[in-house]
């Protein structure tokens, strides 16, 4: 990582990037230095400067290592990451766990440090096209909001930092308040609005609904319980405990006017976007619902899904075949399939549902999966919430052809993630567990592998096959109308709550909710947990409900299949799921292969680094990270 104290040291002189292909703008190449006058005289250069701060967005979610990892949706199958650093409580100031590029403090210092470039010298840019120099004026403020809004809800109140350091000044500088930062974004964002009124829509770069959007979040995160300072210290005593509380929340204030702000900020987006779909009054079919989320995960970029449902994103990071890869090595973006799909594909296996994500999925009447339930506990993956089959492969999941040299071990295309009866007093290991004959190594510990976001194209079948083109949802409307029901919840319209959040499980195919109070509260987080499930909510929202004990600290569950021959009945050869052949059973248990996670409340925060901190004396740490 780049020092603090370097990034924002930078000369003057302004690498600038060009353009190869107005689609795929965030993935440019470097071109000779150019000075700074010759860039702001000139509006292709200024707008390829501005693409570069885009670039700092990375491949969104989509990394090999996912946020996921880090909650109750997901576990990383593979050891050595750095992860349980952090999910085991063992994280300190001088041993960070993993931190992705898109939050870590360095990089989004370097990000705002170019937006702060862009911020200070377009307003006097000399290049004609005023319609132009107010559109990229006005992404660099949403741009320098959203970096920021990532160091916030990672970190709490930071360092603003407002303008371009020269050489030679004094680059310590001591962390805002949490309310100071949150106003600092607002206002971004309210600069961003205006600039970007009337100006133009391309996916990638930010609209005038984005900078609303964005402004939703961040006033609900600042309306929730984590960020009321008497609402933290009550059900924290390491929160209570810390002497500098106006970093992470408000010590004063009214939070009946800050829920109010977030209502009026998700009412506006929900008034001037539209989302898909959420105009029903009844639910659709269980294949409906199905076939409705996936259309929103492949963000209506591919030949499976419905093309309509793109209006779902209201900020997006594009891909195309044309993403340059890292060192040829696939990471993230175009690869998110080769990193979480079976192993039994070739692919790796990355993020693997939990059984606790599972178990939380309704049945299709809205009631709880219960295991103590005989019929659901024999098939608990039959008549569920259609978007689990959207969103998680399980034992007997229908999914793409097999690759050449797999076809032998599996001719109909259905996951194999348990362990069958050969019929010759031993066991066949399924092709997509980790005793596989295939890659065993990329098995998952769970059983399980994602669904989402993974384009299911037949040709798209192998780790040599599989680049997609699926965008990375930043903010999508449904995001915003869950933001709206949580904030009418808060302010006692609860009708109003319903009503929308109602219209979300009918796109699904689930029937309405009737609750109301805490019952209510319950059912809203869960449902925000499995419609927003995969897209770096849930870390969040566990801190901010402060319910991450209940989360995270559960621990990690898993599933073993096993398939006993029924009486009379020979084994398939080669295997395949029948419940007229095979007996199946289902036995939830412990998973520590790779993590034994537990939760401490210094957890809310990640820590500043060692380093950070002695380059610079003026930061204090967070709770529980001294």
């Amino acid at each position: 990582m780049r020092k603090l104290k370097f990034l924002i040291a930078i000369c003057s002189v302004i690498s600038v990037f060009a353009v190869s292909c107005k689609q795929d703008f965030l993935n440019t190449k470097p071109l000779d230095k150019i000075s700074s006058e010759a860039t702001w005289g000139d509006g292709a250069l200024a707008e390829a400067f501005i693409y570069n701060v885009y670039s700092f967005l990375g491949y969104g979610g989509f990394e090999e290592q996912a946020l996921a990892a880090y909650t109750d949706e997901a576990m990383f199958t593979h050891a050595g990451r750095n992860i349980n650093t952090f999910t085991e409580g063992s994280e300190t100031p001088s041993n960070v766990g993993w931190i992705s590029d898109t939050y870590g403090w360095d990089r989004m210092y370097l990000a705002i440090r170019q937006a702060n470039i862009a911020i200070d010298r377009l307003p006097t840019a000399t290049f004609t096209d005023t319609d132009k120099r107010d559109r990229l004026l006005g992404e660099a403020y949403f741009l320098r909001a959203y970096y920021y809004q990532q160091l916030v809800r990672f970190y709490g109140g930071v360092p603003l930092i407002e303008k371009p350091y020269g050489l030679n000044e004094d680059y310590t500088l001591a962390r805002s308040s949490y309310a100071d930062c949150i106003s600092f974004i607002v206002s971004d964002l309210d600069k961003a609005s205006q600039l970007l009124d009337g100006k133009p829509t391309t996916p990638g770069r930010t609209t005038r609904l984005a900078a609303m959007a964005l402004k939703s979040r961040v006033l609900l995160y600042a309306a929730s319980d984590l960020h009321d300072g008497p609402t933290a210290t009550a059900n924290s005593a390491t929160l209570a405990s810390y002497a500098n509380l106006d970093l992470i929340a408000y010590t004063s204030g009214d939070r009946a006017s800050r829920w109010a702000a977030a209502k009026a900020a998700a009412k506006a987006v929900l008034d001037e976007g539209s989302g898909y779909k959420l105009d029903l009054s009844a639910p659709v079919s269980a294949e409906e619902g199905t076939h409705n989320y996936v259309s929103i995960a492949m963000g209506g970029q591919s030949a499976i899904g419905d093309a309509a449902a793109a209006v779902e994103l209201i900020f997006q990071r594009t891909h195309t075949a044309l993403y340059t890869q890292e060192d040829g090595w696939p990471l993230g973006g175009i690869h998110y399939g080769i990193n979480n799909g079976p192993n039994g594909y070739h692919n790796w296996a990355g993020n693997t549902p939990i059984q606790q994500l599972v178990d939380d999925y309704e049945m299709m009447d809205g009631s709880k999966f219960d295991w103590n339930n005989p019929d659901q506990a024999a098939h608990p993956y039959t008549n569920r919430d259609p978007r689990f089959d959207a969103t998680i492969l399980h034992d007997g999941s229908a999914w793409k052809p097999r690759p050449a040299d797999v076809v032998g071990l599996d001719q109909v295309n259905e996951l194999q993630t348990g362990y069958y009866d050969d019929g010759k007093g031993g066991q066949l290991n399924g092709v997509d567990t980790r005793e596989s004959p295939i890659e065993n190594w990329n098995g998952s510990r769970t059983h399980y592998y994602t669904r989402k976001f993974i384009d299911a194209n037949p040709a798209l079948t192998d780790n040599t096959s599989s680049a997609q083109v699926i965008p990375w949802p930043f903010i999508r409307y449904t995001e915003i109308v869950l933001n709206y029901v949580e904030t009418c919840i808060a302010t006692g319209a609860e009708a109003e709550a319903k009503a929308w959040l109602n219209k979300i499980r009918f796109r699904a195919g689930m029937p309405a909710i009737t609750e109301s109070g805490a019952d209510l509260l319950k059912r809203y987080q869960n449902e925000r947990r499995i419609e927003l499930v995969y897209e770096e909510h849930r870390y969040h929202d566990a801190r901010r409900w402060m319910i991450a004990e209940e989360t995270l600290g559960r621990g990690i569950k898993v599933i073993r299949v096993e398939a006993k021959l029924k009486a009379g009945k020979s084994a398939l050869v080669p295997y395949r799921h029948d419940e007229t052949v095979y007996d199946y059973t289902y036995t939830v248990a412990s998973n520590t292969d790779n993590e034994t996670r537990t939760w401490k409340d210094k957890m809310y925060y990640r820590p500043i680094s060692r380093d950070e901190i002695k380059r610079n004396d003026k930061l204090v740490q967070n709770p529980g990270q001294e």
